[in-house]
């Protein structure tokens, strides 16, 4: 049987079912329960116990929420970086805002601190000081923090950390996330821990938390009748998702270990071929985590490509994902403030995901290894 090799698929570790059960049992079927305390409080101690943690229904809910409680308005200005899922954009244009996009820079693929500090420098001129910065950790792969941080608090513009992808990743001996005023992560399915669906907003500063907490949880005024004085938001995490979650952390370093241990096997059984190339950790101070392990092909021959290499995996049950298409060239997007320059696109015509799940036995590793290197007949 040609069974599909997936990219990314949740990978269980065996206690969750327990949680869930302890959690039906006591019938905590609800968006309020001891999971959520539990899993919150396994989420802090493994950023480091300083922080405080929203668990969310989705990491996009909780990038809606940090924008919020971070007090940005209808006609504000966002920075948000371009190369990344429509998620981390959406929330800006969900508050009627306005997102400005800043390319990426080559060594990590992430925001430019170069041009990030000239789209401020510039949306300053125009009258229009940023109300926030959003960064994303691409693949797990951290950021140029010590230059982003620099920049925020040089221009006293709060920093959102989009780790979505980089639950486990560190910048020098900090984990991501934990770095900006507000930090947000997912987990999704296809993430390196997964609630089935959900996220968390995480911050040092506990009033942050606590008002994305009760926004998110419909805004109810601590009052013996129901009474709102804010709009609130249906954003809590369920406590069976959170039983999930509680087991998942049970294995969070090992699946941080099995996704390394991917790329370093892709790395030795790859590189010799010509034109292929990685997202490399730039020193010792980065370390991802290896979410998903990413390619650039920059081929003599402009049949082999990303796309066609993809497709030719598909045509054995392989699934490989093209990096995702800089924002400010989705049609969507295109009509908001952009600060480019050319390698956001570069890395999406180039780049391709490969299966990284924690569960690829060494058997599908070889068999996506040998499918490329026919397509590169080598």
């Amino acid at each position: 049987m040609n069974k599909k090799i997936w990219l990314s698929p949740p990978h269980m570790g065996g206690s969750e079912i327990l949680y869930v059960k302890n959690a039906c049992d006591a019938n905590w079927v609800a968006p309020i329960g001891p999971c959520i305390d539990g899993f919150e409080d396994d989420l802090s101690r493994f950023l480091g116990g300083s922080v405080g943690v929203a668990a969310l229904s989705a990491g996009t809910a909780a990038i809606h929420m940090a924008l919020i409680v971070l007090g940005v308005k209808a006609g504000d200005e966002v920075i948000c970086q371009s190369l990344t899922f429509a998620a981390s954009a959406n929330p800006i244009v969900y508050q009627g805002a306005i997102p400005v996009f800043v390319d990426s820079e080559e060594q990590t693929w992430n925001m430019s601190p170069h041009l990030l500090e000239e789209a401020i420098k510039d949306r300053i001129a125009k009258g229009k000081t940023p109300k926030a910065i959003v960064i994303v950790h691409l693949f797990g792969m951290p950021g140029r923090m010590a230059e982003i941080v620099e920049i925020s608090k040089k221009y006293e513009i709060p920093l959102i950390e989009d780790a979505a992808e980089a639950l486990g990743s560190t910048y020098g001996s900090k984990k991501l996330g934990t770095f900006g005023d507000i930090g947000i992560l997912s987990f999704n399915g296809n993430k390196i821990i997964t609630t089935s669906a959900g996220g968390a907003l995480i911050a040092e500063n506990s009033e942050l938390v606590a008002r994305a907490r009760f926004l998110a949880t419909q805004a109810k005024e601590n009052l013996p009748y129901y009474q709102h004085n804010n709009i609130g938001y249906n954003y809590r995490m369920s406590n069976i998702c959170a039983g999930i979650g509680r087991g998942q952390m049970e294995i969070l370093s090992l699946r941080i270990f099995q996704r390394r241990r991917n790329f370093y096997n892709y790395k030795r059984l790859l590189s010799s071929i010509p034109g292929i190339s990685f997202q490399e950790e730039m020193s010792t101070d980065y370390f991802s985590n290896r979410w998903l392990t990413t390619i650039l092909i920059e081929p003599g021959n402009e049949n082999l490509n990303n796309e066609n290499l993809r497709l030719f995996l598909e045509k054995s049950n392989i699934e490989a994902r093209r990096i995702w298409k800089p924002l400010h060239l989705q049609p969507i997007f295109e009509q908001y403030p952009a600060y480019v320059n050319g390698i956001s696109e570069k890395i999406f015509d180039k780049g391709l995901c490969l299966p990284s799940g924690s569960s690829l036995t060494d058997y599908e590793l070889n068999k996506v290894v040998k499918r490329i290197a026919t397509f590169f007949d080598v």
